[in-house]
């Protein structure tokens, strides 16, 4: 099982660190985790995507909100949210297999947003699984280099969490 927890914390050093170690000494495993600052600057929005059985998924909302720098924790699952992961590719092409990644690029919704003689660089903004498929698919090709956000989510807009 997986589970979305949007964590608002008190935007200070060392908040990041705490709720990290959390999860190392209890032996829970991050999926995805991305912070960044709210519309209020003292507030971050962590998003930590964890996976796990139920008991181990209810112990991690319990130990997070021991910790004294979370304000609000929220949780859902990925059918209730609406979640993103940007990722930047780097591949190299050739004459051969440029039209085959540039038909790949169009068919997955992504963007070249970079490009030499002998490089490309491709955007993609998605769900979780169609970044991955978008790997898949240009794995043939020489793939250079690869950056991936961790996952960003939100409840659907007809959630009332």
């Amino acid at each position: 099982m997986k589970k979305i927890y949007s964590v608002l914390v008190e935007n200070r050093s060392g908040v990041l660190s705490k709720v990290a170690g959390l999860f190392a000494r209890r032996s829970f495993n991050i999926d995805s985790l991305a912070v960044g600052e709210t519309d209020d600057k003292k507030v971050s929005c962590m998003t930590i995507v964890s996976s796990g059985d139920a008991r181990t998924l209810e112990q991690i909302e319990k130990q997070l909100n021991k910790k004294i720098d979370i304000i609000k924790i929220k949780t859902y699952g990925e059918e209730q949210s609406i979640s993103r992961e940007l990722m930047l590719l780097k591949v190299k092409y050739n004459k051969s297999n440029r039209r085959e990644i540039m038909e790949t690029v169009d068919a997955m919704r992504a963007q070249i947003v970079d490009m030499s003689e002998n490089l490309m660089m491709i955007q993609i903004c998605d769900t979780p699984d169609r970044t991955a498929m978008m790997i898949r698919l240009l794995n043939t090709i020489s793939i250079v280099e690869i950056a991936r956000t961790g996952t960003l989510a939100l409840p659907k807009c007809d959630m009332n969490l």
